[in-house]
């Protein structure tokens, strides 16, 4: 089944197992120094971060990368995230690894204020922790990579983000890392219709949100440069294409790659997450050179 498809319950038990076989025997790598559970919000543990840094780079200014989450809007925490995030970190850059509140509990729009909270904590306290504000980069995968694409979007389209109706940070993202992500939304003939994860996430309100979640009709030349990944066995492979295709019709500088060869399963949905393939490790540097490039 098609995880877009399945029970909330259902996502967090088969993707807190499989996340848990991903990690185990991992161990926090002894070269990067963690600044953890911080809080950007209101929500009590859904509004933590945890800010990663290489030791060897001590005070220096760095290049910051911001992480969000995926895991289909219902689970998933930056907890999840940090051998992943720190293992960006041991490339050069200071990550912020952020939680955000879940579906259904707290349905949409609580995860983008979430994350615009997120980001207005970096653009305030960006030079307690060494982290160059002019020089920002953004990953995020599945859920992630939408709520990303979405956060840039409203950076970027003054008119998109008033739709939103709260202020925004006085920030410039240099370039992006788009993975695995869904970029698009369709409403169903049937509003009850809505199952799965679009259900927990919009309720029976998803036709009425199409306009504030329609992240790829708000994509303009002023977006940042993207870089936009996929897999072979990637069940949101068309995704994919349909962002790359909308980048190039707006002229923005972007770099489309599947990763992943015929047979080759293991290469399939936020396959760059296991840290442990070399294919994630080849992944990850290609996008972080990216960020530099694009700095």
């Amino acid at each position: 089944m098609n995880p877009s498809e399945m029970d909330y319950r259902a996502i967090r038990a088969a993707f807190g197992a499989a996340d848990a076989v991903r990690d185990a025997g991992l161990v926090p790598p002894e070269d990067v120094v963690p600044f953890p559970d911080i809080p950007y919000g209101p929500h009590g543990r859904w509004n933590l971060l945890d800010v990663y840094r290489p030791r060897a780079a001590g005070d220096r200014l760095l290049p910051c990368i911001v992480s969000v989450h995926g895991g289909g809007w219902v689970y998933g925490d930056k907890d999840l995230y940090r051998y992943y995030c720190m293992d960006l970190a041991r490339r050069g850059f200071a990550v912020v690894n952020f939680s955000y509140r879940l579906a259904p509990e707290d349905p949409f729009p609580a995860a983008v204020k979430d994350v615009n909270a997120a980001f207005t904590w970096v653009a305030e306290n960006a030079g307690a922790y060494h982290m160059d504000r002019e020089r920002l980069f953004v990953v995020g995968d599945s859920a992630g990579g939408q709520l990303a694409c979405q956060y840039l979007a409203m950076l970027t389209d003054p008119a998109y983000g008033a739709l939103y109706g709260y202020p925004l940070p006085d920030l410039r993202v240099r370039a992006a890392a788009l993975n695995c992500g869904q970029y698009q939304f369709e409403a169903p003939e049937d509003p009850a219709a809505s199952t799965g994860v679009m259900a927990a996430y919009f309720g029976d309100r998803l036709r009425e949100c199409l306009p504030l979640v329609d992240a790829l009709a708000h994509i303009g030349p002023a977006f940042p440069p993207t870089f936009v990944q996929t897999a072979r066995y990637d069940f949101l492979k068309d995704q994919a294409a349909l962002l790359a295709e909308r980048l190039r019709r707006q002229s923005v500088s972007f770099r489309y790659k599947c990763y992943g060869q015929e047979g080759q399963e293991h290469m399939g949905h936020v396959f760059h997450l296991n840290i442990r393939l070399p294919e994630a490790q080849a992944c990850n540097q290609e996008e972080c050179d990216f960020f530099l490039e694009n700095s």
